[in-house]
């Protein structure tokens, strides 16, 4: 057996495999095999490893000290697909990048300040810049595990970490409308043709109103997951979206080869539904109600990179979430997207000059929670 420091925390409504680049092996073509292996796959049960059968609990983040100005650490997210012998690394993972704050500060890779560290940080991934406020504790001088802060999706409650992505527009094709446009008719084949929102934010993504699939909009998971038509449809949307934006060749390469870029997602008008808690979540709570499809299974909340575009469409003019929402009433800096576990709130800082728009940053409140550290066994 070879044997690898790991810590296991959540971050946001995700969790994973923590690893510093250091004590993995110098080749990176060795990763993926330990990667796999720590997450059991390819049984899609995960039985003989630490993964939780759906794309959510299925992370991995390689962490180390960057040498770049104004940058405390630089990481990299796989993101391992369940039931396969594939990690895709194409795409950051916004709930674990709220973990990589509070693991930099655990870790002794920043310099604390107190009350707040700011955790200045790289994702390789996408080459875009983010930075966490970490809350510390006075007694340890490191994160402060408790607080009073709740997100759903998440039991309980945990310190607050205020997650800034900056300068997210483009962060894999350049562009924060890789299309050029606000709004696309998309043809699908065995279907016809369907409005969408092509959209760069942290991460590609692709947005179609539930009403022109055939949806309310308010189904939960296992529904979705279970409705074979919807599922096959959003996959022809996603892949037609993956080769307009030159990530595949067709929609059998986009399956393949990009299962988890771009994300799909629909959308409705606010309206009330009951959770995945049994809890009533109430359209007064939302500004619009929202399911996102990860890795071809629907999100038990909402991905937070997918948070960042919807957010940004909700106040992008001439987007299919603006023409059906509305223009976001006079004063409003928020979005409160409701998802299969309730309610989240996004800050889009957009600006407009010279008729363009800009995006310094998308923020979020997340918590995250450091859950186990060890050592990983992995068969040589």
């Amino acid at each position: 057996m070879r044997k690898f420091k790991t810590v296991f925390m959540r971050g946001g409504t995700s969790k994973g495999c923590m690893f510093h680049r250091e004590d993995l092996p110098a080749d990176r073509a060795e990763w993926d095999s330990i990667f796999l292996q720590a997450m059991g796959d390819p049984d899609p049960k995960q039985i003989d490893g630490l993964g939780g059968t759906v794309s959510s609990n299925n992370k991995i983040v390689v962490v180390w000290k960057s040498e770049e100005p104004d940058v405390d650490v630089e990481y990299l997210v796989g993101q391992v697909i369940v039931g396969k012998s594939q990690v895709d690394y194409k795409s950051n993972c916004g709930n674990m990048t709220a973990a990589v704050g509070p693991y930099a500060v655990e870790e002794g890779m920043v310099e604390i300040t107190e009350p707040v560290t700011t955790v200045r940080m790289l994702n390789r991934n996408t080459d875009k810049y983010i930075n966490v406020t970490v809350p510390i504790d006075p007694e340890t001088k490191t994160f402060a595990q408790d607080g009073d802060c709740a997100i759903a999706g998440v039991d309980g409650t945990a310190a607050e970490l205020q997650v800034n992505f900056l300068n997210p527009a483009g962060a894999k094709t350049g562009k924060l409308l890789p299309t050029g446009n606000a709004a696309d008719e998309l043809e699908i084949p065995g279907f016809g043709t369907i409005r969408a929102t092509i959209l760069d934010v942290s991460n590609p993504m692709v947005l179609v109103r539930a009403e022109d699939i055939g949806m309310k909009g308010t189904e939960l998971p296992e529904e979705i997951n279970g409705n074979a038509r919807v599922c096959g449809l959003l996959e022809k949307i996603r892949g037609t979206a993956a080769c307009m934006m030159g990530f595949a060749k067709d929609l059998e390469d986009a399956t393949e080869n990009s299962p988890a870029v771009p994300k799909v997602g629909f959308f409705t008008k606010p309206v009330t539904f009951t959770d995945i808690a049994g809890k009533t979540v109430q359209a007064s709570e939302m500004d619009l109600c929202a399911r996102v499809i990860s890795v071809f299974k629907c999100h038990k909340a909402c991905p937070l990179t997918s948070a960042s575009s919807i957010s940004v469409a909700a106040f992008l003019k001439g987007s299919l979430l603006y023409d059906t929402l509305g223009a976001p009433e006079e004063g409003r800096t928020t979005v409160r997207i409701g998802h299969p576990s309730g309610v989240m709130t996004m800050v889009p800082h957009m600006e407009t000059e010279n008729g363009e728009v800009r995006l310094p940053a998308v923020a979020v409140q997340r918590t995250a929670r450091r859950i186990m550290e060890g050592t990983l066994y992995i068969r040589n």
